[in-house]
This record gives C-alpha cells, structure tokens and sequence, in this order.
C-alpha cells in the first residue's frame, strides 16, 4: 500500500526575514530624516521674513551681496562640516585663512616674486597646518578642539608679529602691482555677470565645491568612510575603515578650503589684515551644525552646511537692508543656533516615528 504526501501549508514568515515585504516608509518620512531639512525650513521662513520686511532685500543686486556673504563662510564650512561627520573640529580654520593670505602676500612683495608662487608656497603652508593638526589628534588622542585651539593661538601670534616685522603694520604690502596679479584676481576675486545680476565668482565656487563635497560624501567610499569614522571610529577601524587617514585628511581638505578663502580675500582687497578670521572658526561650525550636522559626528550634509551659510548671509546682509541695529545680529545667530539644534532634534525624533 502506498502512501500518499499530504500537502502542508508552509507558515507564514514575520516581517523582516528572508523573502518577506519589509516594511517601507512613507516619503514624507524619508524628507524628514534628511539632514537639511530643518535648515531649509528656517532658510525659508528667514526669506520671506527679510523679504517681507526690507524692500532693498529684493532687488537682484542685494541678492547677488547676499550670496557673496554666504559664499565666503559657505567656503570653509564645506570642510568644516565634512570634518564634523568624520567626528572631529577644528578651531584653527579662522586664523588659518588669513595666515595663508599673508604668507601669500608677504613673500611675493617681499622678494618681488610672481603672485602665483606665493599663492602656490601658502597652499603648501595649508596642507602642512592641515597636516599637522590631523596627526596629532590622531597621534596623541588629545581631543581635536584642543589641539586646533592650540594652532589657533599660535597661528594668531604668528599672524601678528611676523606681519609687524616685516611690514611694520599690521597689514601686509599691497600686491596689486606684482606680476600675475590680474589672472589670479580673475579666478579668485572677479565678477561674473549673469545678466540679470553681477555675482562675485566666489558664489560659483561655493556651489561647485558643495556639489564635490556632496558627491564624494554620498556617491564614494571615501564618503562611507567618513560616516564611519565619526560614527563608531573603532567599529569603523575593525572593518578596515583607514580612520587615521580619513581623519587626518579631511583636516587638510578644511585647509585647503581655508587657503582658497584666503586668496579671495588677498586678490580680492590687494592687501590683508593680520587680525582677520578671529572668531570666523565658529561661523563655519555654527553653518554646519545649522545644516543638521551632529556634534558628535557620524551624521550630516554638505548641502545642509551650505544652506545653514546662507542662513548666515542673509541674516547678516537682511538685518542691514531692514535697518536694524547690527549689534543685536550676534544674539540671533546664538538663538538661531540653538534653535536649529532643537528642531532637528525634533524633526529626527518625529521622522523615526512615522511609517
């Protein structure tokens, strides 16, 4: 006698295993837990405030001088924020910009040189602070905040008295009659007329270095690696992240950005303060924590940055154009900040919590 199967029902597997329909979330949960998004929010209210209030706010001519204040925080903060998603800060970013002007400018007027080998010697001067700064965060396990606000010190003294040496003010030389001078003035300090409005070409940069940062933080490993590292840097080290490379060159890369700034500034005014940049360092951290970038790293954008500095720029131009007393300006960027840490906070929270 022959027996005969019989046919079993197979159980039905929970959510979650294999071949099962995981549970997706709602778009609107997915903008939310985008980074920028409460940046953007209060992009958009602070516009329509200043838009509302101040009429010489919209003309094309006061929007082109708030993009070039944006631009020239939004610069460095593109570092700055990489920085932070890697876990780390540096306190020196300020001074660094003016110490590569003048190291730039010093050097060409004093030995009469071509502009460009002074432009070309203080880039080496930025990776070397860069450098520096990165190796020994990584090296001694001091905190980065410290190791920067050391460099910081030491940049700002160094700013001051070599410029009083050499040139007996505390400015440098004025370079605008050095050899090179028109070219180099034309890709770091020129206009650029769109027709409709004239923009500094610093604004142009600024959104081509946000594109790059953006593209190499969400499309490339290098970007995978610099979640990780300020995420869990020893998890991190154990899957074979480089952490002490990453961290160490995301440090130059604020440099460099810092170097690039510092050229605007020497090309753009043909002569540069030594007293310049002081307190700027916590401008860029202020446009990265305001663009949704965690302090304890791990978690960011780059686009978020960028917008937290033209958050910046328009408080900054808009609080002019109303006819406000600018003495008031620093007080709103401290509660500004304050309150971007709280509604991201939020937003986060409410996101995790909607299907």
């Amino acid at each position: 006698m022959t027996t005969t199967p019989v046919a079993t029902k197979e159980p039905p597997r929970s959510p979650g295993t294999d071949g099962a329909q995981r549970p997706t979330r709602s778009l609107m949960a997915r903008i939310l837990t985008r980074p920028e998004i409460g940046a953007v929010a209060a992009a958009i209210a602070i516009f329509i405030f200043f838009f509302a209030i101040a009429p010489p706010f919209r003309t094309f001519p006061s929007f082109a001088t708030v993009l070039y204040a944006s631009s020239t925080i939004g610069i460095v903060a593109v570092g700055v924020a990489l920085l932070m998603i890697g876990g780390e800060f540096d306190l020196s970013a300020g001074v660094s910009v003016v110490t590569c002007a003048l190291t730039a400018a010093l050097i060409t007027y004093q030995l009469s040189l071509n502009v460009w080998a002074g432009v070309l010697i203080s880039l080496l001067v930025a990776l070397v602070i860069g450098f520096v700064n990165g190796y020994l965060v990584i090296r001694t396990g001091i905190p980065s905040f410290l190791i920067t606000l050391s460099t910081f010190f030491m940049l700002r003294g160094v700013n001051l008295g070599v410029t009083k040496a050499v040139t007996g003010t505390v400015a440098s030389d004025n370079v605008s009659e050095l050899d090179g001078f028109g070219l180099a003035h034309a890709i770091f300090a020129s206009d650029i007329n769109l027709g409709f409005m004239t923009v500094k070409i610093t604004v142009l940069w600024w959104l081509l270095f946000v594109a790059i940062g953006t593209w190499v933080l969400l499309r490339t490993r290098v970007g995978n690696w610099i979640f990780a590292s300020g995420g869990n840097a020893a998890s991190a080290r154990a899957v074979g992240v480089p952490v002490a490379k990453v961290k160490i060159g995301l440090f130059m890369a604020v440099a460099v950005l810092g170097w690039f700034l510092g050229m605007h500034l020497l090309f753009n005014f043909s002569s540069v303060q030594s007293g310049l940049g002081i307190g700027n360092e916590f401008i860029y951290i202020i446009a990265a924590v305001v663009g949704g970038t965690l302090l304890t790293g791990g978690y960011g954008s780059v686009i978020g940055a960028a917008v937290g500095a033209f958050i910046f720029g328009m408080t900054t131009q808009g609080i002019v154009f109303a006819g406000f007393d600018p003495n008031w300006f620093y007080t709103f960027l401290g509660a500004m900040l304050l309150l971007a840490v709280l509604v991201n906070l939020y937003v986060k929270n409410y996101a995790l919590t909607r299907k």
